[in-house]
């Protein structure tokens, strides 16, 4: 990767002050691109070629799940951080199940954000 280039994260989240907050937090050092549900994910993957993905789980149109299902099957290997509201155990495997390959649940501090970020894609 050059220096040069930001890292390039593609956020599917359809709640405002969630995106808002996940932004503030990761500011000035990755590109943040938006997408409000799944299938607006699947859309703009390959335009934007993201080097890694934050997935909220419930969303309108197409839930993180099956946006992740469907990323997975046509060959995505970047990393795809589940951000979940839900806790419980089953939650996180179905998740990882899908194809996540971390998962985070909400709220979460930005060291949590930024470190699971920076693990995934071997930054540290």
């Amino acid at each position: 990767m050059e220096e040069s280039r930001k890292i390039k994260i593609l956020y599917a989240e359809d709640n405002d002050s969630n995106y808002i907050l996940a932004k503030a937090m990761l500011k000035g050092v990755y590109d943040i691109f938006r997408a409000n549900n799944g299938a607006e994910a699947l859309e703009l993957y390959s335009s934007i070629m993201p080097d890694i993905i934050l997935m909220d789980m419930k969303m309108p149109v197409m839930d993180g799940l099956e946006a992740t299902r469907k990323l997975r099957q046509t060959g995505v290997t970047v990393p795809i951080i589940a951000l979940t509201a839900f806790a419980y155990d089953n939650d996180r495997s179905v998740a990882l199940e899908a194809g996540c390959t971390e998962y985070i649940t909400k709220p979460y501090r930005a060291e949590t954000l930024r470190k699971t970020i920076s693990k995934l894609l071997n930054l540290d």
